[in-house]
């Protein structure tokens, strides 16, 4: 089993910024993609963006679109989400998730993960 950290959740002001990490043991993660996925309190838990880990290819839902930026750091086995232009829509809970087998960049965006993270609140006040 794979165990991804995720860090970086918090409070912020509407317009602000935070960046999720999410680290997958080197080891034994051997994937083709990492994305965030976000669920808010009484809703189903949404694509944010994914990343194709051997050529960065990524993808974005049209929420994250413009505003987010998935990078990855192929050394550590970390994943970033910055995320600039903060709604108080962006309030939820985001979940790092990781693809064990071969997958396009949209292909993401329905394909379910193999692994997830435990999940970081993310706050945004009006």
């Amino acid at each position: 089993q794979v165990r991804l950290v995720e860090s970086g959740g918090g409070l912020v002001q509407a317009g602000g910024s935070l960046r999720l990490s999410c680290s997958a043991p080197i080891r034994t993660f051997s994937g083709f993609a990492m994305g965030w996925f976000r669920q808010a309190p009484g809703q189903e838990r949404d694509f944010v963006a994914g990343i194709i880990w051997s050529i960065g290819t990524t993808h974005y839902a049209a929420s994250a679109a413009g505003r987010f930026t998935i990078s990855r750091d192929n050394a550590k086995n970390t994943v970033y989400l910055q995320m600039n232009s903060l709604k108080p829509e962006d309030t939820a809970v985001y979940y790092c998730a990781a693809w064990s087998f071969g997958t396009t960049a949209q292909a993401m965006s329905f394909m379910t993960p193999t692994y997830w993270g435990q999940g970081t609140q993310v706050t945004v006040s009006s």
